[in-house]
Order: C-alpha cells, then structure tokens, then sequence
C-alpha cells in the first residue's frame, strides 16, 4: 500500500467520521447551496488533478466509474432522506438524523469506494491515488446535495399542509432508541 493510498485512507476516515457526527446533532438545514458549489469546484479540481497524471486508455473505465459512483451517491442521497427528521423551531429550519442515517452514511462510503474498486481499481493519477479517492468530495457533494433538495421539498410540502414540527420530533416508527 503505498503512502498516498494510507493517507487518503486516513483522510476519507477522518471526512465519514465528520459526515457521520454532524449529521446526528441537530443543526441548521440552510436553504441555499452555497457549500454545495465550493465543495463542487474542490472535488471537480481534485478529479482534473487526477486526470492530468493518468496516462491515457482507460477513459471508458474511469467514465464508467465516476459516472456509476455518482448514481451511487444520489441513490444513497435519496435513501437517507426519510431517517432524517426536519422541524422549524425559532424561526430556524433544522434537521437531525437518526442512527440509520449514520449507517446509511457507512455504506455510501463503503459503495463508493467498492464500486470503483470493482470498476476501476488498478488506475491511478500520479500521486498514486485511486479514480475513487480521486471523487470522493465530487460524491459527497452529489449525496449531500440530493439528500438537502429532498429534504428541502419535504420541509415546503410540510409547511404548506401545515405539519412542519415546531419542535424537534421524535424518531419515526421503527426508528426507537434513535433519539
């Protein structure tokens, strides 16, 4: 394993375990994409990066994982989307996940990583790293940004119908000692 394979192993480890903590406080559900298209342009950047040290050949196989992986990534987006609760207390619209939504977060990482293995896991860029570590922030950006557009959607159809929580609600039905 080389030394960029360890360190990227070490940072994707360091991101899920951000990923996964932010998401089961309760915490602002901002209405705009402002982080959505800075995260964009860095994993856009990074993927270029990439491409730029990979010799030509096996642009089919990178396509078909960087194309498979995002399907991947809102897929699992939209998947997580009904184990997060969403209320508006104060003026301010906020969401919580639940434990299932951390598990989901566990096996978005897991599928991401595996598929590009499956697909494209002896090609790497010049620094050794893999067309999956090479995406990863373009893969979080696209789960991120479904799983927020559903979450949003669900927040407007609750508010027009007048539902919306004004405080924080308890977990759903099957979703008990998730609080």
């Amino acid at each position: 394993m080389s030394d960029a394979t360890v360190a990227n192993l070490v940072i994707g480890l360091a991101v899920l375990t951000l990923v996964v903590s932010l998401q089961l406080v309760p915490r602002r559900l901002r209405e705009n994409y402002r982080m959505s298209i800075i995260l964009l342009v860095i994993g856009v950047y990074q993927f270029v990066e990439f491409l730029q040290g990979h010799p030509h050949g096996n642009d089919g196989r990178i396509v078909a994982a960087v194309v498979g992986s995002l399907v991947l990534a809102a897929a699992l987006g939209v998947a997580r989307v009904p184990t997060v609760r969403v209320w508006r207390q104060d003026g301010q619209l906020l969401r919580q996940g639940t434990w299932l939504t951390a598990a989901l977060w566990v096996v978005a990482f897991a599928a991401h990583l595996g598929y590009d293995y499956i697909v494209a896991g002896d090609i790497t860029g010049k620094n050794g790293s893999t067309v999956g570590n090479a995406t990863i922030v373009l893969y979080l950006v696209v789960s991120l940004t479904v799983q927020r557009f559903l979450l949003l959607s669900r927040v407007a159809r609750l508010e027009a119908a007048g539902q919306l929580p004004v405080t924080a609600p308890r977990a759903p039905v099957g979703f008990r000692g998730q609080s």
